[in-house]
């Protein structure tokens, strides 16, 4: 009888037990798909990024890409973040791929979140630095049937992407890579003999990983904030960040590694201009993100997520005048001289200039880690005021969704120089900034992030 009783409760408590593991099996949790696709033109075209070449690509260093992390949440909730190796989403590409994920899968704005590594060695795309490139009309029909199938290909890595969903873990963490330079504030051809670099600089390595719930790893997103102008061949790569994630890729077979560009606009990677210093600093970085995942205090995010987008418009100055632009017209040359051209017949044909301009800002929340993603080329200074104001673990991304122009701060405004004044007419636009530009992003920011319940911790507000 006792025997009966004794295989009774034994009976009973592995029904127990393995009752327990089916409910813990059967609990929501995140949802991730990963997808990549070789995005390198087939061929000789335009590259994008700098203004003195003077002919299009002649091969290849290496391929370039653009991957997707889709992300679902244990209530459903989703979201996407594609990164590509090339200068910039121009808006028009942005607002195209956005607008079919919206009607094909249902993704709103705020869900979809586009960031370029800014290589200087990708291809140009169409409507972006129209002033700067002395194509012919053969030349820019490359550009517009290469911008075409970007958004195609595009649209279909989110789709893969989604098809690729799967139970996953999400890990972050942050490590560090000191090679960026503050190239306001140093002058890069006396670097050699500097024993002291003046900032501000940010180098943070922001880092999560995404596993399979054995523990198998299957994507890495990864960032950092510094120019990716190493290279200035034309040649197809992705410079630094490329190297970085061929480095990641093979130590860490079948896992996708996907560079994001931070608040990069006024650092660059110095010393530069050969292929081994690319190289390095790729390794460099990839050994950054390795060391984060070798200790493994990656910090586990629960599955939920929330997003939020706004575009904030931005003020324009006033524009030069006629007689300024006929003058600059006579006496520049290159793209300056295209631009006051452009400008010119525009205003002669009797149209307005842009007044103002609608600045994209993204707030995802990936269980308590922040990520702040805002447009055009950003400097620093605003990842570190945002890592002030929310935290020194948040993610702040530059580069995403439109990249339009240089976005300095009041204080680069005042200084000029040509993040402050002159890369305005690189990017088309026909003036600087207004000088309330950096309160105005930052405090829409704080007003979006709360939308969502991300607050800055001791309500240390921006009025």
């Amino acid at each position: 009888m006792r025997k009966i009783v004794l295989l009774s409760t034994v009976i009973i408590f592995l029904g127990l037990e393995g009752f327990a593991m089916d409910r813990s099996q059967e609990e929501p949790g995140w949802k991730a798909g990963v997808a990549k696709v070789n995005i390198t033109p087939e061929r000789s075209m335009w590259m994008a990024g700098y203004g003195n070449r003077t002919e299009p690509s002649s091969g290849t260093l290496h391929d370039i890409w653009a991957k997707a992390l889709a992300l679902e949440d244990a209530s459903g909730n989703r979201a996407v973040l594609v990164t590509a190796d090339h200068l910039g989403w121009p808006k028009g590409i942005s607002d195209e791929i956005r607008s079919r994920l919206q009607e094909e899968l249902n993704l709103s704005k705020a869900q979809v979140m586009l960031n370029s590594s800014h290589t200087h060695t990708g291809p140009v795309l169409e409507n972006a630095l129209v002033d700067i490139y002395p194509m012919d009309a053969q030349e820019r029909r490359k550009v517009q049937e290469y911008s075409e199938e970007l958004v195609e290909m595009t649209v279909q890595l989110v789709r893969e992407a989604y098809e690729d969903l799967s139970p996953a873990e999400i890990y972050s963490g942050s490590g560090v890579a000191r090679f960026q330079v503050n190239r306001r504030n140093n002058d890069a051809s006396t670097l050699y003999r500097q024993h002291d670099l003046n900032g501000p600089n940010d180098y943070a390595v922001p880092v999560m990983k995404v596993t399979s719930p054995e523990g198998d790893l299957r994507a890495l997103t990864f960032g950092y904030a510094c120019h990716p102008t190493v290279l200035g061949m034309n040649e197809w790569s992705g410079d630094y960040p490329g190297f970085a994630q061929i480095e990641l890729e093979k130590d860490h077979p079948g896992a996708v590694a996907m560079f994001f560009q931070g608040g990069g606009a006024d650092q660059n990677p110095l010393p530069r201009r050969t292929v081994p210093l690319a190289r390095q600093y790729g390794r460099t970085l990839a050994a950054a993100v390795d060391r984060v995942l070798e200790e493994g205090d990656m910090q586990p995010l629960e599955p939920s997520l929330s997003t939020a987008y706004t575009e904030v418009e931005l003020d324009l100055n006033a524009p030069p005048s006629v007689e300024e632009l006929a003058r600059h017209a006579q006496t520049e040359s290159g793209y300056q001289k295209r631009w006051a051209e452009r400008l010119l017949e525009k205003a002669e044909r009797g149209e307005s200039f842009r007044k103002n301009y609608p600045f994209p800002l993204q707030v995802w929340q990936l269980g308590d880690q922040n990520i702040f993603a805002l447009g055009g080329e950003l400097l620093v200074e605003y990842s570190i005021q945002l890592k002030e104001i929310f935290g020194y673990d948040s993610i702040v991304m530059g580069y995403t969704n439109d990249v339009m122009a240089y976005i300095p701060t009041a204080e680069v405004l005042h200084e000029g120089g040509y993040e402050g004044a002159s890369s305005q007419a690189v990017y088309g636009m026909p003036a600087k900034w207004s000088y309330d530009i950096e309160t105005r992003i930052l405090s829409h920011m704080v007003r979006l992030a709360e939308t969502i319940g991300v607050e800055p911790p001791g309500n240390k507000l921006i009025e």
